[in-house]
């Protein structure tokens, strides 16, 4: 039998392996749901598919450790009016999700921001922007 081994990518870095796997990440429900990360030159781009669900259903914060934490809740009321039946079995009347996940260390935790559009909630995650370091190079002049 071959040992199971952890799948990771060899080309980047250990936190960013840490970042894009699963395997690490705590989950709430079983149900979860799908979750595509996105990066650019400048930015990281989650995206968490959530159909029918507003942005009054999200919360996303920071911990104390600096880590992203989303939570998403959605509790279905029932409409008054009249009723033609009753439910036999119901069991989408209720969806809680949380995650939490680690951030890589150039993500600029100021400016992070989080929208809700068409069923998919998309947290943008810029990169820290780098000072380039002026070149010390000087020609002395020989006399």
């Amino acid at each position: 039998m071959v040992p199971s081994r952890r799948h990771t990518q060899a080309w980047l870095p250990d936190i960013f392996n840490d970042f894009f796997d699963n395997d690490w990440m705590e989950r709430s429900n079983a149900t979860a749901p799908a979750i595509n990360v996105l990066e650019t030159e400048d930015a990281y781009e989650l995206s968490l598919a959530a159909p029918g669900m507003t942005k009054e259903d999200f919360s996303v914060t920071l911990d104390q450790d600096g880590d992203l934490v989303i939570k998403m809740e959605k509790k279905q009321e029932e409409k008054s009016g009249k009723k033609h039946g009753h439910y036999l079995r119901r069991e989408f009347s209720y969806t809680k999700f949380q995650q939490t996940m680690l951030l890589p260390d150039d993500a600029d935790r100021e400016k992070i921001a989080a929208r809700v559009e068409n069923g998919v909630m998309t947290v943008d995650i810029p990169k820290v922007v780098r000072q380039a370091v002026p070149e010390t190079h000087k020609v002395i002049e020989v006399k």
